[in-house]
């Protein structure tokens, strides 16, 4: 007699017929590994909403995290209960459910994308270009394709972005050699992958049964793959995956600390002064917001607080007045 699957190989195989990412579904995972061990590893068919606020209220007043970290611990564990268990914890206060603080973005000027850019070099010089050129988000850029770069129409093609939703961006035209001569490269290592017996790359909703020997087509390769090949945590297929979105971290980083600019600036800085910058040209927030993929305007809009014309677009009494 077949064993019935423990619960978290239930939540498991769950996420993956929803296609949730391998990232959400390791933190996802992860959420309830630690919910569990905080209930003295009970069930959570014996839990209800006091159980599920108790360990949120230990993790905002104990361990202090930030609002995002325990909204993302809440959607996994409210995930258990009506994905996998089937159950309905009930209401969770809201007082329970963390508000994000409503923050301004970073934002770099023109000047200080130049200096980035300038202790930027290789690969990680052409990703960087495309989080502020395009406006990607970092996973958008490192799960980019070969097929989904359109250099005739200057646009690319964003698949399953934020929400699982694909959009279109502009393209920037002073990447396009650049660009061409690093898919000209990592063709020659696709092509020796293959004379290996290996080539093969990962495909979203198994398109690799639906279509046998697409998995070895150079138009589905990553445009940035990984200089190693590992084995995917799903099939156990030996492939060429993307580069680690953590590297393109650590290089922006390190480029914005070398450049000796006072602001906390991340790849997502990029992201937030490519729609800013478009805000400046004169671009309508509507066409900046899908470029984006924002799902509301609201999100694009802030924005409009962060252009450069001082606090709220105000001259000061001071320059009016002028220096005595």
């Amino acid at each position: 007699m077949e064993q019935e699957p423990k619960l978290l190989e239930k939540m498991q195989n769950r996420l993956r017929v929803l296609h949730y990412s391998i990232h959400t579904e390791k933190s996802y995972l992860d959420w309830v590994k630690r919910f569990i061990l905080f209930h003295d590893k009970r069930h959570p068919e014996s839990m209800g909403t006091q159980d599920i606020e108790r360990f949120l209220e230990y993790l905002a007043v104990e361990l202090n995290v930030a609002s995002s970290t325990q909204n993302q611990a809440l959607s996994a564990i409210l995930f258990l209960f009506k994905e996998v268990l089937r159950l309905d914890p009930g209401w969770v206060s809201a007082s329970k459910r963390a508000k994000r603080p409503q923050k301004i973005p970073v934002v770099f000027s023109h000047a200080e994308i130049k200096q980035v850019f300038l202790h930027l070099d290789g690969v990680y010089w052409l990703m960087a270009h495309l989080l502020y050129g395009s406006g990607l988000r970092l996973m958008e850029c490192v799960r980019l394709r070969v097929k989904d770069i359109d250099f005739d129409h200057n646009q690319i093609l964003v698949r399953g972005g934020k929400g699982n939703k694909d959009r279109r961006s502009v393209f920037p035209g002073v990447l396009k050699e650049p660009l061409k001569i690093h898919l000209e490269k990592i063709k020659l290592m696709h092509v020796k992958d293959l004379a290996d017996g290996r080539g093969t790359v990962f495909l979203p909703h198994a398109l690799a049964r639906k279509y046998p020997g697409v998995e070895t087509d150079w138009a589905w390769s990553y445009v940035f793959p990984s200089h190693k090949l590992s084995k995917d945590p799903r099939s156990g297929v030996l492939q060429r995956h993307h580069l680690d979105g953590q590297g393109l971290q650590r290089k922006v980083k390190k480029a914005i600390r070398l450049a000796d600019i006072p602001k906390q600036g991340s790849c997502h800085t990029l992201r937030h002064s490519f729609a800013t910058h478009l805000l400046e040209t004169g671009y309508d927030i509507r066409t900046i917001q899908e470029l984006l993929g924002h799902k509301d305007v609201r999100t694009t809009m802030v924005y409009t607080h962060v252009l450069n014309k001082g606090g709220r677009g105000v001259v000061s009494p001071s320059d009016v007045l002028g220096m005595a």
